[in-house]
């Protein structure tokens, strides 16, 4: 359902009628905060990000997001939050007071975990001197730097804002400041050899990041790209590429535990961890997306996407956007569409506890699956072969067919 002018929460009561499902308990559950504003929207970006106003309306926007958080308590009222993310658009445009203000009033409203995961997006166009230490005083534990690459070509290419000296000063202080930070790259970016992705890959492992997510650069519908289309590397080089940065990371010790992130032992992010295992999430902000469990159904809401309209109907009581149930005959494909990004993959018990339904219900899947060679399991687990990796869409749709009975 979607409400043109925004609508508030259904009671609670709504959410537990009874359903078709039956799910023992909730999972963990993170918090997302979305802070849409950009100094300028990247030509590629098709995320809720917008060009920040002169003035940034800080506080007016932080009032807004308690207000959306104080009407979906009582959906997640009395659990424990395992993980909050500030992603953005650029998180790091807001001021460190702006950020301490809003991680506290948080912290007054959830139960956060003693050791809880708070990571903040940061681009190092909006480095300064002593922001980045600011930002760990005012409680976040993990930066996460959107780096891209340490090409000056490349980052203007991409529509990026800073340039190669202020990527390296952003990633410098980042490693003096917090014992776990994460350095986005992009590969395959329009006219980047081989040989130019290993420097922006050799130049990032310089600062021995602990976590490391790298991205194929594609072309998303409804972006500047889409209808001015670059000219990017060949399937062959790009394919070339990502096998050279799972080399050279394996080399210095950083796992390739996800599809497109890399870590050292203890530095995985938990909080996309909890995306990938199908645990729930609050999101709140504009555009921010929601899923959450209940004993009968999985519910997902999106809030209102414009910023100016988000912070007038949040103040209302009234972010949601949508509002609606998963259906049953779509768990399989959900569960499927981030389990199977993991290296490790999932075990049969989560598939049951998360989706509520048994594991019967996808087993012509997972035969067609393993006779593809995409998949390998055993009485515990399912995980994706090295094939399956390399062809992790094609793997992924063999579940969207398949509905439960």
């Amino acid at each position: 359902m979607v409400e043109q002018g925004g609508t508030a929460p259904s009671d609670l009561l709504h959410y537990l009628r009874p359903g078709t499902l039956q799910l023992p308990a909730p999972p963990p559950l993170g918090l997302y905060i979305h802070l849409p504003w950009c100094m300028r929207k990247c030509p590629y970006c098709d995320f809720n990000s917008h060009e920040a106003p002169s003035e940034l309306p800080q506080q007016r926007y932080i009032d807004a997001l308690l207000a959306d958080l104080e009407a979906a308590l009582p959906l997640v009222w009395g659990r424990t939050v395992h993980s909050v993310f500030l992603g953005g658009g650029t998180p790091s445009l807001f001021s460190p007071q702006a950020i301490e203000r809003l991680l506290g009033d948080v912290r007054a409203r959830l139960r956060l975990e003693p050791q809880c995961e708070i990571t903040l997006e940061a681009n190092p166009g909006t480095f300064e001197k002593n922001r980045f230490r600011d930002f760990a005083q005012a409680g976040v534990t993990r930066l996460s730097v959107g780096v891209q690459s340490f090409n000056d070509a490349h980052l203007q290419a991409l529509g990026r804002v800073h340039d190669r000296a202020q990527a390296l000063a952003a990633v410098e202080e980042a490693a003096k400041v917090f014992a776990t930070f994460n350095l986005d790259i992009m590969y395959a970016l329009p006219g980047q050899t081989l040989a130019q992705l290993g420097q922006d890959i050799a130049t990032a492992l310089q600062f021995a990041p602990p976590h490391l997510s790298v991205y194929h650069l594609t072309i998303e519908p409804n972006t500047y790209f889409a209808k001015f289309p670059p000219v990017v590397p060949e399937d062959d080089t790009a394919y070339a590429m990502l096998d050279h940065i799972t080399d050279a990371t394996a080399a210095v010790g950083l796992e390739r535990y996800e599809v497109s992130a890399y870590a050292r032992t203890g530095h995985r992010c938990a909080h996309n961890l909890n995306y990938w295992r199908f645990g729930d999430y609050l999101g709140i902000g504009a555009g921010a997306h929601s899923k959450l469990s209940f004993a009968h159904r999985v519910v997902r809401q999106v809030r209102l996407r414009d910023p100016q309209r988000y912070m007038a109907q949040a103040l209302a009581g009234a972010a949601l956007a949508q509002d609606t149930e998963v259906p049953r005959a779509e768990l399989p494909f959900e569960y499927m569409l981030n389990a199977l990004r993991l290296r490790e993959g999932f075990g049969s018990r989560d598939f049951c506890e998360c989706t509520g339904l048994p594991l019967s219900s996808i087993e012509a899947a997972l035969r067609e699956a393993e006779c593809k060679g995409l998949i390998g399991r055993d009485f515990a687990r399912v995980w994706p072969t090295e094939r399956g990796f390399d062809f992790l869409s094609d793997l992924q749709a063999l579940f969207l067919s398949n509905a439960p009975q």
